[in-house]
């Protein structure tokens, strides 16, 4: 079968062979009216929205382990999460579906592998990351997720990687032994460590899932729909006992202050996980994925000032450089696979531009 190159929004087949018919002009896929009818925003208003986004995503970690304090079970608090989220998002999503449900039907089986491992996997895994390691950390080893990708593609697709991605991957590394402070002899829960990176490799399915969903398919819908596959399953995991549910003390710690149970709940299903999205998609459109993601990595910084305010947790000195090598490392890597493609300069006038 011959490769398929998608290029903007046009899917050129590229001639199999002297015998083919002459190629015809690449046809662009139908551009959504969003899209086309975009107006023009200023730098700086996507680059608040991506910040926010990045913000809200961070109040997860500070805001669920003071359930987890309180006795609630990670499962428990991951069901809660998703499962309101999925409700908030459940108008937007079926809107912006309005006369693609049929690409919905073609990537079910995408959508549906998206809210097992990026919804549910990668919350669950990150929560019980929590339950046994500082918020900062827990986090600082989900993110080594776009190094596990570049293994990944060497791996499986012979995709050697460059001098700048090598050299990400070696600061990323170094930063994980800071981070772990096995020089230092620090007591680190290898427990909690297994579970950060079991969040990392949910969060690579996150991402390479993402990539194989249609144009045709809205990103909010993609979150609607990944949110209610994650609930369903959570909350079905729970119904026959496989996942634990515990639910723990009405009135938990936060801030210096108790509250009640719902107060953290909210907040990591309102801001953390609906508005975050949201936020999140917005940003992308605005900004574009690679700028986009770049800003995603304040996520990490934001969760240790969270952590702080809210729990009073702090990494040491030694893992705090730790953290820095990996976000650098990180920059590196996606600065280099942002190098390797082409800009926006280089697409053909067919092509659907935002």
């Amino acid at each position: 079968m011959a490769e398929r190159i998608r290029v903007g929004t046009s899917v050129v087949a590229p001639a199999t062979g002297s015998g083919d018919a002459a190629p015809t002009a690449p046809t662009a896929l139908p551009a959504s009216p969003v899209r086309r009818n975009r107006p023009v925003r200023h730098p700086l208003v996507g680059l608040g929205v991506a910040l926010a986004s990045a913000a809200a995503f961070a109040t997860s970690g500070a805001f669920g382990k003071s359930l987890l304090v309180g006795g609630w079970s990670p499962g428990a608090v991951v069901t809660l999460r998703v499962t309101l989220a999925a409700l908030v998002l459940l108008g937007p999503a079926l809107w912006s579906l309005r006369g693609r449900w049929a690409a919905l039907r073609r990537n079910v089986w995408v959508v549906i592998g998206y809210g097992l491992t990026g919804v549910a996997g990668c919350q669950l895994a990150y929560f019980n990351a929590v339950t046994h390691l500082s918020v900062g950390v827990a986090l600082l080893l989900e993110y080594l997720a776009p190094i596990l990708i570049v293994g990944w593609l060497w791996a499986r697709h012979r995709q050697a990687p460059r001098r700048l991605t090598l050299a990400g991957v070696a600061l990323a590394v170094a930063g994980l032994f800071l981070v772990l402070d096995v020089v230092g002899g620090a007591s680190i829960s290898l427990v909690g460590v297994l579970w950060g990176l079991c969040a990392a490799v949910c969060l690579v399915l996150y991402f390479l899932l993402a990539d194989h969903v249609d144009d045709d398919v809205p990103p909010i819908a993609l979150a609607g729909g990944g949110l209610a596959v994650g609930a369903a399953a959570l909350g079905l995991a729970g119904l026959v006992g496989v996942l634990d549910m515990t639910r723990g003390a009405t009135s938990v710690p936060l801030g210096g202050v108790v509250v009640q149970w719902w107060v953290p709940v909210l907040v990591i299903a309102l801001v953390a996980a609906a508005f975050a999205y949201v936020t999140g998609i917005a940003a992308v459109r605005m900004l574009g994925a690679k700028v986009a993601s770049f800003v995603a990595l304040t996520e990490v910084l934001f969760a240790v000032l969270f952590a702080w305010l809210v729990l009073a947790e702090l990494p040491t000195s030694v893992q705090l450089l730790g953290g820095v090598l990996i976000v650098v490392g990180l920059v590196a890597v996606r600065a280099d696979e942002a190098r390797a493609l082409p800009g926006p300069d280089a697409l053909p006038p067919c092509a659907d531009q935002p």
